[in-house]
């Protein structure tokens, strides 16, 4: 017989969700604007050669993630769902099973890095002493690659556990720390490979505060060579493998376009394209960061058969995900070739179509991101696998045909179509039968209150930039005017109801009462 868990203290759903959405955006503030100070500063004093090499050499791991197949989206699922159940035996079966895979994924990874560094010259297009730099950079990143599969698996039981402020507020710590000894590493005149060791020593390090808060979050965890079990991993593996097929979908439908105009373009337009991708990949970030929040919500109202609790998440979630790109999205389509001009300038502008496009994209993503989101952590992980592999095959089929008729507007509008017809006709309808919710009834509460705003906030913006002049001042003025119409409107069309709902909301977050729940 399982040992009972102990007693959690929660908070209600709203608070929770609040708390860890308001502490991700700071995370991901901290590290846009740290990014934005230390990039130059890298690049001035290494110089564009070393830092290039940097770049490159770091950004050959980055795919090195999908080695993890699925299982980290799989642990916060399982995680969240035994923890709602109060089952402390199984919550270790999970925990020490997927470590000590992880921790084979993780050696596996290293012999990767190692075989990738020897062969460096024979890969990129490098010198020789390049080439000798750019293996010890690689040894030395490889450590952090390599240590961060089995010690994900702390930062999955707190994200189990609903505390992602915690592992925000590590995050938020970390980027601080690393970007405080990357300016120190350099002004005392070290070099390259000096200032990759000691980055990533403090990136090893916060693994150490991951392991610490997830023994304080769930203070029976064990992990332990006897409690890992096959069946467990057969029961994480069958929704692994869809999880995984999601992620790969993913980079099928939003990492391969720039390979799709290399390929039939060239080099040049390749530049171009990043620039859009650039802005809207900045505005897809910045606006689904609740999505993740939300998964393991789902997870424990899933569990609990509470299909109340379902509905709303999919209406409160697809409001709050649709307010907070809108606005953006409205912004970069309407003032395109201007935020071109003043950010690149005007031999760039053949981005603003693109950036139009796709940002008519990442606001179908992003507001449709919470039915996704339920899907997946309500049983039905499996759609969602099969209509994103689905959507991301048309999409490189349309982006490489498109491409010879309209160049790199027609890449965007391959990416487009697809996602627009899997949002609209499949994925939102889809999720409104999960929760028993009928799909008129959920445009109407979730989507059209949210959407119409747009509407009039871009057409007072169009009116407001003729009579204003063409200038980065003016350009961040009419930004904020949007923004402030769009909001304005959004809050009179949600209804009084809603509105002396949501005022109770704030109101119930200066109390922060925590509840007690018995374990089972």
């Amino acid at each position: 017989m399982s040992a009972p868990a102990a007693a959690v203290f929660e908070e209600p759903p709203f608070q929770t969700i609040v708390r860890n959405v308001t502490t991700r955006y700071l995370s991901v503030a901290v590290e846009m604007v740290l990014g934005l100070v230390t990039l130059p500063f890298n690049l001035h004093h290494l110089g564009p050669d070393a830092y290039g090499l940097w770049m490159l050499t770091a950004g050959a791991t980055i795919h090195f993630s999908i080695l993890d197949l699925g299982y980290g989206g799989a642990m916060v699922k399982f995680i969240a769902q035994y923890r709602a159940h109060g089952h402390t035996r199984a919550l270790n079966e999970i925990a020490s099973t997927l470590f000590y895979l992880f921790l084979a994924f993780g050696i596996v990874a290293y012999l990767v890095v190692i075989g990738l560094a020897f062969n460096l010259e024979h890969v990129f297009k490098l010198t020789a002493g390049q080439a000798e730099i750019g293996k010890w950079i690689l040894l030395i990143i490889g450590v952090n690659v390599s240590l961060n599969f089995p010690f994900s698996i702390y930062g999955g039981i707190v994200g189990g556990f609903q505390r992602y402020d915690v592992n925000n507020n590590i995050a938020i710590v970390s980027s601080i720390a690393v970007a405080a000894v990357n300016i120190g590493v350099v002004l005392l005149g070290y070099g390259l490979l000096p200032l990759v060791a000691a980055t990533t020593s403090v990136r090893v390090l916060t693994y150490f505060l991951y392991r610490r808060t997830a023994f304080r979050v769930f203070p029976s965890l064990e992990l332990r060579l006897r409690f890992f079990r096959r069946e467990r991993l057969r029961e994480l593996t069958g929704f692994s493998v869809y999880s995984s097929i999601v992620d790969w979908a993913n980079k099928l439908n939003y990492e391969l376009d720039d390979v799709v105009i290399g390929v039939f373009l060239g080099a040049a337009p390749v530049a171009v394209w990043a620039v859009a991708d650039r802005i809207v990949s900045a505005i897809q970030r910045l606006t689904n960061q609740a999505n993740a929040v939300l998964f393991p919500v789902v997870v424990d109202s899933d569990a609990r058969q509470s299909t109340d609790r379902l509905q709303r998440l999919l209406i409160e979630g697809t409001r709050l995900s649709l307010a907070s790109v809108l606005p953006m999205a409205l912004v970069a389509y309407v003032m395109a070739d201007s935020i071109v001009r003043a950010w690149v300038g005007p031999k760039m502008l053949g981005a603003a179509p693109v950036i139009q496009i796709l940002a008519v994209t990442v606001a179908l993503r992003v507001g449709n991101a919470t039915s996704t989101t339920l899907l997946k952590g309500a049983g039905r992980v499996r759609d969602v696998a099969y209509v994103n592999i689905v959507t991301g095959l048309v999409n490189l089929a349309l982006s490489a045909t498109l491409i010879h008729w309209w160049g790199l507007p027609g890449v965007a509008l391959g990416t487009l179509l697809p996602v627009a017809c899997a949002s609209v006709f499949v994925l939102f309808p889809m999720a409104c039968r999960r929760v028993g919710l009928g799909v008129g009834i959920a445009f109407r509460q979730a989507v059209w209150p949210l959407f119409w705003p747009a509407i009039a906030a871009g057409i007072a913006l169009e009116t407001v930039r003729a009579a204003l002049p063409d200038s980065v001042v003016a350009l961040f003025a009419e930004a904020a005017f949007a923004a402030v119409v769009y909001l304005a409107l959004a809050v009179y069309a949600i209804g009084r109801l809603d509105r002396a709902r949501y005022l109770t909301k704030l109101a119930e977050l200066r109390g922060r009462k925590r509840h007690l729940v018995p374990a089972t």
